[in-house]
């Protein structure tokens, strides 16, 4: 239980500590003109850089914000990282519906959430925390035993991806992306946001059970029970691994679902 508490408070850590970095970005670029610039500009240079600047920016938003974005509030887009860090390939900005990603885009968006960097560095800080905490005692200690955790806890992660994101929701036509609300009270963003662990959207745009993501996350813990010592193969022990792996999400998709508002209004930075 212990492990599951400090993997819950290094999660939020590690945006916490982010965030406080992406503040000391400078508020405007350093090539930008000045209104004094602009204004002793000629004509035709004045629109030849305004079509340049238009250009750019528009290509830096597609890099920042998922392809359904275009026609949504600054402070509502989704961007595919959030703090240039976290990916966010499965976000939806509020008031877009895309269609449903194709089975070869949902592969795509899972393999890109299991090898991004950001993967491998944080298996890393939860297997040294699971180390230092002796979480599987016969895994052992040091390099050997930190090794131990490192390769099992990226399994959990990337089978997890790929069964959730990719073969249940193909088999089962859901959409499992996470569709942002944007606009209401913070509780009731809070609760729609969590609750998407067990709502999702079908091919067809209805509500359903978010069985991709129950059996997903159970399946994964199961497939576990092939590489983890026989110590931790308890009922207890799994149980442990699957809330946490469920309550984990629930916290991504809220701080999905926030970030836009903590970028636009108190960061004061595009998404």
């Amino acid at each position: 239980m212990m492990v599951l508490y400090l993997r819950i408070v290094l999660f939020i850590t590690v945006f916490a500590l982010s965030a406080s970095g992406f503040c000391q970005q400078p508020d405007a670029l350093p090539d930008a003109p000045q209104p004094a610039e602009v204004s002793s500009l000629a004509p035709g240079a004045l629109q030849a850089q305004t079509g340049a600047s238009s250009s750019t920016s528009t290509g830096s938003d597609r890099q920042e914000t998922t392809p359904s974005s275009s026609g949504v509030k600054p402070s509502q887009q989704q961007p595919k990282r959030i703090l240039g860090i976290m990916p966010n390939y499965r976000a939806v900005s509020a008031g877009e519906i895309p269609p449903p990603p194709t089975p070869k885009q949902a592969f795509g968006i899972a393999t890109r959430n299991s090898f991004d960097y950001s993967s491998f560095a944080f298996v890393g800080a939860t297997s040294l925390l699971a180390e230092a905490t002796d979480a599987h005692s016969q895994l052992g200690k040091g390099v050997g035993g930190y090794w131990a955790y490192y390769w099992r806890g990226f399994i959990d992660k990337a089978d997890g991806n790929y069964l959730v994101i990719y073969a249940f929701p193909t088999v089962l036509h859901e959409d499992g992306r996470y569709f942002a609300k944007g606009e209401g009270s913070i509780w009731k963003r809070a609760v729609y946001a969590s609750s998407r662990v067990i709502i999702t959207r079908k091919y067809d745009g209805d509500s359903t059970f978010n069985a991709s993501e129950i059996l997903g996350r159970g399946a994964a813990q199961a497939i576990s029970l092939s590489y983890y010592p026989s110590g931790s193969r308890t009922v207890g022990a799994l149980s442990e691994k699957y809330a946490y792996a469920l309550g984990r999400d629930a916290l991504t998709n809220a701080f999905r679902e926030f970030w836009p508002d903590i970028a636009t209004h108190v960061l004061h930075r595009h998404p």
